[in-house]
């Protein structure tokens, strides 16, 4: 039996109610892939179908993108979240492994990949070999579909425009990359980018995907996403979507080397952080943009842009909306200032990646490193 009826995508939208309610913080416990952990809710075994017709956040066509295994014993939504992810190397390959692990025991849906997708520059066309050894290859023992935003590095850079730079790569401003990452949805069995920015939907969950990249540059060729968000989400709150979880690349609050939104402090080049020498670059426009659409709207936001993981606890930040930075997916880098934002966790270690349960109005949150130590867990509800 197929679980298909869940993962039914809808562009949709209306206003969300954020935070509040019951929370309880927990560290420590492993994954035991040969036993249950928890109560797990059934196992991942193939046969995604990740078709998807979405254009610009509307949809186009239903789409069957269900997970085989059996159904879950109640209408639970399962992710994986991560990001930063394509490098290639052995830290993305570990990362990859417990999740086929963990998925294997507490059940997953579907991966958000938070962009930087692929390293140092993106790609240059839909048959560029970083595909296979970037993103098939480390993940190709996870059947599960793989739904993708744009970062900085995807839409590459170009040599001149940074004097301080001296390859190409992190800037984000060569635009015609973005769609190259789009176009590879129709020549991958898991790959689901179907617009630079669009939404779809599992059961009560809307899941709104931005281009944060072109909203820090202030660049609408792919379209003005501040017209195209509030139409969004009131569709999905109309399909019935209670939760409305927002991801993108470049965070709002961040205790990493790149900051806040609006005083980002550095671009990542050749695997070293510099000082930012273009002043839109500071990611003010990120910053107008959270504060007017995004915080307080969506009930978590989701990003990666730097290299570990974070769960901020800022209540008077945002709205109310939940804040994590999950960049830790394939490579780490320490922070640069660990008491800048007030969190409930965080840690530059080691790579790592986040499980996601929503059950209802419950929102359950696991950080797993590579070696598939569960090291937090947070719980919080949604006020309907």
């Amino acid at each position: 039996m197929r679980f298909r009826d869940g993962l039914r995508l809808a562009a949709a939208l209306v206003v969300a109610g954020c935070g509040g309610g019951n929370v309880v913080d927990a560290g420590g416990g492993s994954v035991d892939a040969s036993g249950g952990l928890d109560a797990g809710s059934g196992v991942v075994d193939a046969g995604v179908d990740p078709s998807v017709a979405l254009d610009g956040g509307a949809l186009d066509a239903g789409a069957d993108a269900g997970v085989d295994g059996g159904p879950p014993p109640d209408e639970s939504v399962r992710f994986v979240v991560m990001g930063d992810v394509g490098e290639g190397n052995d830290g993305q390959r570990a990362v990859a492994a417990q999740i086929e692990a963990y998925c294997a025991v507490e059940g997953c849906d579907f991966v958000i990949l938070l962009g930087d997708n692929i390293y140092d520059a993106g790609v240059e066309s839909v048959t560029d070999a970083q595909w296979t050894t970037k993103f098939e290859e480390p993940y190709a023992d996870l059947a599960l579909p793989f739904y993708a935003v744009l970062g900085n590095h995807d839409y590459g850079g170009v040599i001149g425009v940074c004097p301080l730079c001296t390859e190409s790569g992190g800037l984000g401003n060569q635009f015609e990359r973005g769609s190259i990452e789009v176009e590879y949805t129709s020549h991958s069995e898991k790959w689901t980018m179907p617009d630079t920015h669009y939404t779809f939907q599992l059961g009560n969950v809307g899941f709104v995907m931005l281009d944060t990249n072109s909203i820090l540059w202030d660049d609408t060729t792919y379209g003005d996403q501040a017209a195209w968000y509030d139409g969004a989400v009131a569709a999905l709150r109309s399909s019935g979507a209670e939760w409305i979880i927002a991801s993108g690349h470049h965070p709002y609050l961040s205790n990493g080397a790149h900051g806040n939104a609006g005083t980002y402090e550095s671009i990542e080049v050749g695997g070293a952080d510099i000082p930012i020498p273009v002043p839109i670059l500071d990611g003010a426009n990120v910053l107008s943009f959270f504060d007017r659409y995004v915080c307080g709207d969506a009930d978590v936001y989701f990003a990666g842009h730097d290299h570990n993981r974070q769960w901020l606890n800022e209540p008077g930040a945002c709205g109310g909306t939940e804040l994590v930075v999950g960049g830790a997916g394939a490579k780490v880098k320490d922070f640069d200032d660990t008491t800048r934002n007030a969190t409930h966790w965080q840690d530059a270690t080691v790579p790592g990646f986040m499980h996601v349960t929503i059950d209802g109005d419950t929102f359950i949150g696991r950080m797993i490193d590579r070696d598939g130590t569960v090291e937090f867990e947070r719980m919080f509800s949604r006020t309907p």
